[in-house]
């Protein structure tokens, strides 16, 4: 795209009193020659766009001024900037009657690659349960369906648990932030978003200089939904920005599913609530993503794919094969004849070989199997 058009573009979505479903008339309109509409009289634009603009000031110069400068920043850091309608901006926001005129994005995400996009969202302060539900969620889900990408915000607590499950499992994952690309918030996941920049991508709609303001998170919530094929909801209570992602991706017509909590837990009342209503389809497992989804999954695989397993790491395997629901190490005890700190040891060593994992009530459960 010529970076003079994309400067009056990004100029458009700077103009104050211009809200998204504008903009969008006047790039319908106008498309390429958009630079018409900064030339042009007010009365002209809205005759040929046949909308109303009151108290518009195209001609402020200080809107192509800020654009010039992001295009500058685009350039110098090498961004992409996806614009509405063009062959490189997701094609499952193209759906959604509020997506943003523009898009900046860093990294190696293809936003149209035919993959099944998952949007894992909870609260920001879970649980041990929680975190341990999502972990075990995302490892399954790679494992099952291989051409998955997880879709989070990269914030505290569910989010970046997601995104660090997703590059342990090495699958591809995108962050929608709510701020610009010039800064990572939080902070303390630079790291995490370093990583995420080899395998996946940050996603935002908002310039550099854009603080972390909290209506922008609330904005970010769509973009998460309107990615996704299905949102999962992993631990919320009964108000926060998940919930918010769950109603913005019934509005998309995206599938919603909850992993429920107990019924005096805060942590999980929002997820219960959604489930309550028949808002949200009940997740116990990456199997009933799947289910749900109608997502063909992967044969299970044969014991020689596994990492290489000693003859007493392969009985264990044997026996959790036969308990699809997973047993606990008491219940294993007896059943292959060791003694329960040395079956400890070895789930241990097979849960960090993803051979196994770990799910809530200290079960273990196999992730794959032998045919």
């Amino acid at each position: 795209m010529p970076l003079q058009h994309l400067k009056y573009l990004i100029a458009l979505t700077k103009v104050r009193g211009i809200g998204l479903r504008t903009a969008h008339r006047l790039l319908e309109v106008y498309g390429d020659n958009i630079q018409e509409v900064f030339l042009s009289d007010l009365r002209d634009v809205e005759e040929r766009a046949q909308i109303t603009l009151r108290n518009i000031n195209f001609k402020d110069p200080a809107y192509l001024e800020q654009a010039a400068r992001e295009v500058e920043f685009i350039v110098k850091h090498k961004l992409r900037a996806m614009v509405y309608g063009t062959a490189d901006y997701p094609s499952h926001l193209l759906e959604c009657p509020d997506a943003p005129l523009v898009l900046y994005a860093m990294g190696n995400g293809d936003f149209n690659a035919k993959k099944r996009y998952v949007s894992v969202v909870g609260t920001r302060t879970p649980t041990s349960y929680g975190k341990d539900m999502c972990r075990m969620l995302v490892s399954e889900l790679a494992q099952m369906v291989p051409d998955i990408v997880v879709v989070s915000g990269l914030a505290y607590g569910i989010d970046v648990t997601a995104h660090r499950a997703a590059l342990d499992a090495g699958v591809p994952t995108y962050g929608v932030l709510g701020h610009g690309l010039d800064r990572i918030y939080p902070s303390v996941h630079r790291d995490t978003a370093k990583k995420m920049l080899e395998q996946g991508a940050l996603l935002t709609e908002y310039a550099s200089g854009t603080k972390p303001e909290g209506p922008n998170f609330v904005q970010r919530d769509r973009i998460i939904a309107g990615l996704a094929d299905v949102v999962i909801v992993v631990e919320s209570k009964v108000k926060g920005g998940s919930l918010i992602t769950a109603h913005y991706a019934l509005e998309y017509n995206r599938d919603v599913m909850a992993v429920p909590g107990r019924i005096n837990d805060t942590a999980s009342a929002g997820c219960n609530q959604l489930i309550k209503r028949n808002v949200a389809a009940l997740v116990e497992s990456a199997q009933d993503i799947v289910n749900a989804m109608q997502w063909d999954a992967m044969q299970p695989k044969q014991l020689a794919l596994f990492p290489e397993l000693t003859e007493q790491e392969q009985q264990i395997v044997k026996v959790l094969e036969q308990y699809p629901d997973g047993l606990q190490v008491n219940d294993i005890v007896p059943l292959v004849s060791m003694p329960f700190h040395k079956i400890s040891a070895m789930l241990f060593d097979l849960e960090d070989k993803n051979v196994v994992a770990i799910a809530p009530g200290s079960v273990y459960r196999l992730l794959t199997s032998r045919s």
